[in-house]
């Protein structure tokens, strides 16, 4: 009974509640939680799960096909020729460089050429996971350290699947293959008719994909049902990995290829939709299988050797990447981030050491040992990500700009702007455009040199430090506008601003109602939710469209907005009691809609048809001919 699916299953649960909020917490990321959970209930600590690992590994297989499956969904061709360029010099350099780079060190080191070869296509692979929840938390997955970050991750995702079809003809070239591998159909053939069979899988794959698969799908979305249409895409992933299985190649690899083919169909987004609710949970239960699977017995035999291992690793990539950085003409700083932020080995190569073992090209114990430098590199990018914030960037980074910096601190401007990418740099342009200067803060260096040349006042970095405020000239200023995405930032920077700068007139950007809540009770007076007045006038040009008077639907958006404005100050007030939070919504949603009633009929609205005379806009048109 201990054993049994239901005990697992509440075991894995009971760990990652636990595990992941604290990770959290402590800024250290859900993936390195899922980790840290497998690894306490794991054979080697508590022993809770799988004595030798083997029920994990069945959570394990299925997290992983289910993981590339979505990552090939993402992989839109329309986006990948977009940043062909971008992939093809950044990303295609950085895995034929770094696979080059450890297959000589070990071969240098004495290690059989198959297995180098092996070990080394899975060392170049970096964290997907790790990358983008770190650039995202930082609101940097726009700058040039993102985009080139993203550009290798994608090549890197891409690159799995000659890697994948390559371990098997290593296999067959000369080790010995295992057991599992020879009840394969195809294991009695040669190796390079096994290599055809791998490439005409793919291609049965791609060719299946377009003329069955989406059919298929086109015929189920027409009972309108959505279970059965879940339960067709997840029939697609288990029939392709079954398939590939089969022919002796791996079903994760069988899942990728899947997700690809129909990342390009119509049905792209419901598949995402639908299948966002397994995401999250799939992949922390693969996470939670390899921190498990870790043999702490084999590190603490060898933990000087395994340190040493992991910081060669991490050292190697990161110089190899920041050469490559500096190559494509990238900045100090946003080099640094993107350095040393792909420097850990990816999730990939759990997958990929896994495959290797079972076809005998690596030794169990050596993929003990791989996977266990594999998660240590994983654990440190946090600490390398903090090293570069707090210690690295403030000394070389502020410095490098500090001479720049100087030729724009003699004038203080009244209006301070965080943040200018789309949503700042509409505003930065509008109030340029009127003749009001604003000092700009922004945490991209690329952008910031862009922004000087064209003749703004920019300040290069984090814009939460008080020292990169104080230079802006914060003292001096009276209005800060935050055109920052993400709210964590906004919030924090309002409480410094508040601490160090009360007489600010605090201007910030929210993303939703739930971010204005937090903002008003801290006291924020001018707070812009950033899809309110596009949504509004949205409306508002659909009401035109019906036939209602211009201006009369011009005076009602704007009263629309300023009643839900004013609704957030007595919804915010009841935000933590939800039949309170209800009961008022209601109750305002039918304020509102009266009073609108009533600004509609009143008989003042009369007046409005004169913004609308045909006459006056027949006028208008002949003075402007």
């Amino acid at each position: 009974m201990e054993n049994g699916f239901l005990f697992q299953a509440m075991i894995y649960l009971s760990a990652a509640i636990v595990c992941v909020p604290i990770a959290k917490k402590l800024g250290m990321g859900s993936v390195l939680g899922y980790l840290l959970a497998g690894m306490l209930i794991g054979p080697f600590v508590l022993g809770f799960i799988g004595e030798e690992g083997e029920d994990i590994l069945h959570f394990a297989e299925f997290g992983v096909v289910m993981m590339l499956f979505l990552i090939g969904l993402e992989l839109e061709p329309a986006k990948l020729w977009s940043m062909r360029k971008m992939i093809s010099r950044v990303g295609l350099s950085q895995v034929l460089l770094t696979t080059f780079l450890f297959f000589v060190v070990l071969l240098a080191l004495g290690q059989d050429w198959r297995q180098a070869l092996a070990i080394s296509c899975s060392l170049a692979l970096s964290s997907t996971a790790i990358v983008l929840q770190s650039l995202g938390e930082k609101n940097q997955l726009n700058s040039t350290a993102g985009q080139n970050s993203f550009a290798v991750l994608l090549m890197q995702d891409i690159a799995v699947i000659p890697i994948l079809a390559l371990l098997p003809l290593l296999a067959a070239g000369g080790a010995m293959v295992s057991e599992e591998a020879l009840h394969s159909p195809i294991s009695q053939f040669s190796a390079l008719v096994q290599t055809l069979f791998v490439f005409g899988a793919v291609i049965f794959i791609i060719i299946a994909g377009k003329y069955l698969l989406v059919p298929l799908l086109r015929l189920i979305a027409k009972t309108r049902l959505r279970e059965l249409f879940v339960g067709s895409a997840l029939l697609i992933i288990v029939g392709i990995a079954f398939l590939m299985e089969f022919v002796g190649l791996s079903p994760a690899l069988g899942a990728f290829l899947g997700g690809v083919v129909l990342a390009n169909s119509e049905f792209k987004h419901e598949l995402e939709s639908d299948l966002e609710p397994f995401k999250g949970l799939l992949l922390g239960l693969f996470f939670i299988a390899v921190g498990a699977s870790i043999n702490f017995g084999l590190i603490r035999e060898n933990f000087l050797l395994l340190v040493a291992a992991t910081l060669s690793v991490l050292l190697l990539k990161s110089i190899l990447l920041f050469g490559i950085g500096k190559y494509n003409k990238m900045g100090t700083d946003q080099n640094l981030t993107f350095s040393l932020g792909l420097s850990q080995v990816g999730e990939f190569a759990f997958v990929t050491f896994s495959f290797a073992t079972q076809l005998s090209i690596i030794p169990p114990s050596t993929t003990e040992f791989l996977m266990a430098i594999t998660a240590l590199s994983m654990a440190c990018t946090p600490i390398l990500l903090l090293i570069r914030e707090k210690w690295i960037l403030p000394r070389i980074g502020t410095r490098e700009k500090a001479s720049r910096e100087q030729d724009y601190m003699h004038e203080k401007n009244k209006v301070i702007l965080a943040g200018f990418s789309h949503y700042g740099s509409t505003v930065g342009r509008f109030l340029r455009a009127n003749g009001i200067q604003a000092t700009i803060l922004d945490f991209d260096s690329d952008r910031v040199d862009l922004l000087r040349k064209m003749g703004f006042e920019v300040y290069y970095g984090d814009v939460t430090r008080l020292d990169l405020l104080e230079m802006a000239g914060a003292k001096d200023a009276s209005i800060f506008i935050s055109a920052i995405e993400d709210p964590e930032t906004n919030l924090r920077l309002v409480r410094l601003l508040k601490k160090h700068f009360p007489h600010l007139e605090l201007m910030m950007r929210a993303q939703n109602r739930a971010d204005a809540y937090e903002m008003i009770e801290l006291d924020v007076a001018h707070i812009y939710r950033q899809h309110l007045e596009s949504a509004v006038r949205m409306g508002r040009d659909v009401l035109i469209k019906l036939g209602f008077r211009a201006f009369t639907v011009h005076r009602l958006a704007q009263n629309f907005i300023n009643y839900d404005e004013d609704s957030l100050k007595e919804l915010v007030k009841v935000k933590d009691d939800k039949n309170a939070y209800i009961s008022t919504i209601r109750r305002t949603i039918s304020m509102q809609e009266d009073l609108l009633k009533s600004e509609l009929h009143r008989r003042f609205s009369l007046n409005d048809h004169a913004w609308d005379a045909s006459s006056i806009k027949e006028g208008l048109k002949e003075n402007k001919e």
